[in-house]
């Protein structure tokens, strides 16, 4: 029957995968230059930037279990969830646009501006990406299907990356010219309409299969209760937040490396001697490890049956930490071992990335083996809050730190702020990556287990239908 469908289609996994790719237009964005974009184009200070951003997640606190309270009670002939890729994939545009706009105000009235724009936006992340996420989780009832659907969708995450890196300095300098605020609007205007297409893609291509048991009432203490006792789900909740930091922090900080401590260089290369900007060197950078990330994220499949997927995750997540805190040592000048470096970690981060969202669905699946109960948004939802609390830490951790070593944006700078961004892109990112990779030691879902797992719920389903 449809409902107990296992395999899908390679139309149905390229379908879900970019939703992903929108998403990752924005947060890609975020990752690597709204922090810029806020110090040295909006013109705020970057302490007000880290404490702006630790502000907002106060109210992610009630916003996101909320939302995935109602994706879990939501009812219509299209499903729970994903009716909402198309309610709020054109508000969420618009909002991208109005973060990235720069207002001629005073100063108070920019901070203002920033905040009330910056905090709708994150709203609108919310409201269409826990639907999103928890879509994965009910589109198939194999958990190893999910794992290889989630390597779909996270090379389509890297291909969102990739059009980030590639394309949006060289957008900001074609729209904007010498304005590169007008840049940065336009080129969200561009991210956002092709955002809209891609999550109306998502809805069209996709069915969700799984559904909570007949008998399941509602009762939101009950399910909040079941995600506190759920210990895979902390686990792995936690370990996304060390993980996001550690990308967050590395991420936000690359445009601020090569812009003020590699500098333009004039590198050597098979006898021919080229002279590279900044621009081009840090595009360069995050493309060719985007690129590495990519095959590292198609091979996740295969390195999650062969190792197990909690042991992939762990190992890989604390390989990258291990090669960016080697990065500190590289010199001004070496570039190629710079890129290198780079290229190792990139790789180990890929896996790391895709098994993340598949452990997530596999502890919905632990919360219903043991509680006959199935909250999907709840716990996908309460897992974004994982994610975007790391991506708020990181970036208050950059915005904070760059303050505390004497950054002043669009100047040389001192001796101490070249150290505390060379610290920023390289030690504490690692430090967070060791960090996560601790909590996951004592991860119990493995592959033998949620076999298990998967094979009582079929039952219980198959039992379910038949008595109905």
């Amino acid at each position: 029957m449809e409902n107990n469908k296992k395999y899908l289609s390679l139309k149905e996994k390229i379908g879900y995968s970019l939703g992903d790719t929108a998403s990752n237009l924005y947060f890609q964005t975020f990752m690597l230059f709204l922090m810029y974009f806020y110090t040295d184009v909006y013109g705020l200070p970057a302490a007000t930037v880290g404490t702006m951003f630790l502000i907002t997640r106060i109210w992610d606190t009630v916003n996101d279990p909320v939302m995935g309270t109602i994706a879990d009670r939501t009812n219509t002939r299209w499903g729970k969830f994903r009716p909402y890729l198309i309610w709020v994939s054109v508000p969420f545009g618009i909002l991208g646009v109005l973060t990235f706009t720069t207002p001629d105000f005073d100063p108070t009235g920019k901070l203002i501006y920033a905040f009330v724009t910056y905090n709708l936006l994150m709203m609108a992340y919310t409201a269409i990406n826990v639907p999103y996420s928890a879509l994965m989780a009910v589109i198939t009832p194999n958990s190893m299907e999910r794992t290889e659907l989630s390597s779909f969708r996270f090379v389509a995450a890297f291909v969102g990356g990739l059009i980030v890196q590639a394309s949006v300095l060289a957008l900001v300098r074609y729209f904007g010219g010498d304005n590169e605020a007008l840049g940065w609007q336009w080129t969200m205007g561009v991210l956002s309409m092709l955002a809209i297409l891609l999550f109306f893609t998502t809805f069209i291509t996709t069915k969700e299969r799984v559904y909570p048991p007949k008998e399941q009432k509602s009762d939101f203490k009950q399910d909040l209760k079941d995600l506190i006792s759920n210990k895979p789900w902390i686990l792995i909740a936690g370990a996304t937040v060390f993980q996001l930091v550690f990308i967050v922090v590395r991420n936000s900080t690359i445009i601020y490396y090569f812009k003020y401590y590699i500098l333009d260089q004039k590198i050597s290369l098979f006898g021919a001697t080229y002279e590279l900007s900044y621009e081009v060197l840090s595009s360069s950078f995050m493309l060719s490890g985007t690129i590495v990330t990519i095959i590292g994220a198609i091979l996740t499949k295969w390195f999650a049956q062969k190792f197990d997927k909690k042991n992939t995750y762990t190992f890989f997540l604390l390989g990258s930490a291990i090669f960016s805190a080697a990065i500190f040592f590289v010199p001004q000048d070496a570039i190629i071992l710079l890129f290198l470096l780079n290229l190792f970690l990139s790789f180990f981060f890929g896996p790391v990335s895709v098994l993340q969202w598949a452990l997530y669905t596999d502890t919905a699946d632990y919360s219903e083996w043991v509680n006959k109960r199935r909250a999907t948004g709840l716990i996908m939802a309460a897992s974004l809050f994982s994610l975007k609390l790391g991506l708020t830490l990181g970036g208050a951790i950059v915005g904070w730190l760059l303050a505390y070593y004497g950054f002043v944006a669009n100047q040389v700078q001192n001796a101490e702020a070249i150290t505390g961004i060379k610290l920023l892109m390289t030690i504490y990112p690692a430090i967070a990556g060791v960090i996560g990779a601790l909590l996951m030691v004592k991860y119990p879902l493995n592959n033998k287990m949620m076999a298990k797992i998967e094979e009582e719920l079929e039952s219980r389903r198959a039992n379910e239908l038949a008595t109905n």
